[in-house]
């Protein structure tokens, strides 16, 4: 994939991998627009590269969605490559019942719905470029469900089988699709939990970008580190032991709540 003078539109661009792709995409001599939900973060977002274009927009929200297309292919005709990051994750005991059904459902909306809505809405605009890209983030833990964060597991699930999907059907066209699969990665995601993860055990966000960025190059699929090739095998060989490892972390929560 040539990424010199594409036009790319990242979501959820103001902070740990969006914020990085920003910063790796314009040192290949991209033309990036950044989208998110937090005016202030895209203000330091802008701060930190003053040549990128930002725009408030909530993945989640369709209408926002819609506004944004307009905005954006009117004032950058030259889009050809988007990159689904915004996402959230929670630690969420599923036993907890002073959790409603609209906030039980906050990681669908802003991770697997949001991908979906967004790549509904701009592949017509994508088709109609002699080369295009659509970049799905997904996560290792699509191949092995993380108990403390139930919710964000199945949306990282489906974006997988989404992105599946959607490679298979546009195989014959210019957009080519690319899953982009990082481990756990040290960045703001995990900042509000109640119990802190090791960052020892965690990949540099810098290191994961670059393993992205040279996959996109070379046009291959799924772009990833080689520790996720081990997840996935891993999870097809020892399933149950890879459950088990993670659901350590939910009974740790468990205990400091008791």
């Amino acid at each position: 994939m040539q990424l010199k003078n594409s036009t790319v539109l990242i979501t959820g661009g103001t902070s740990g991998i969006g914020l990085e792709l920003v910063r790796q995409l314009t040192e290949q001599g991209a033309n990036i627009i950044v989208t998110g939900r937090n005016i202030e973060a895209l203000y330091n977002a802008k701060s930190i590269f003053p040549n990128i274009h930002t725009f408030q927009s909530d993945v989640s929200n369709p209408k926002d969605i819609k506004d944004l297309y307009d905005t954006v292919t009117t004032l950058f005709p030259d889009l050809n490559i988007i990159i689904n990051n915004a996402g959230l994750m929670r630690l969420i005991d599923l036993q907890d019942k002073s959790i409603d059904l609209e906030n039980i459902n906050l990681e669908i909306t802003t991770n697997l719905s949001g991908t979906i809505q967004m790549v509904h809405q701009f592949l017509p605009h994508l088709l109609k470029k002699k080369s295009a890209a659509i970049v799905n983030v997904s996560s290792a833990i699509a191949f092995m469900s993380y108990s403390s964060a139930p919710i964000y597991s199945a949306t990282k699930a489906g974006v997988h089988a989404y992105t599946q999907a959607l490679q298979l059907q546009l195989e014959n066209t210019n957009v080519k699709v690319f899953e982009m699969i990082p481990p756990g990665v040290n960045t703001n995601l995990q900042k509000d939990w109640a119990v802190k993860v090791n960052p020892k055990m965690m990949m540099e966000v810098d290191k994961m970008v670059n393993f992205a960025i040279q996959g996109l190059l070379k046009d291959k699929k799924e772009l990833k580190p080689p520790i996720v090739g081990v997840i996935k095998l891993a999870s097809r060989l020892f399933p149950n032991i890879l459950l088990k490892f993670g659901h350590r972390e939910f009974k740790r929560i468990k205990n400091l709540q008791n």
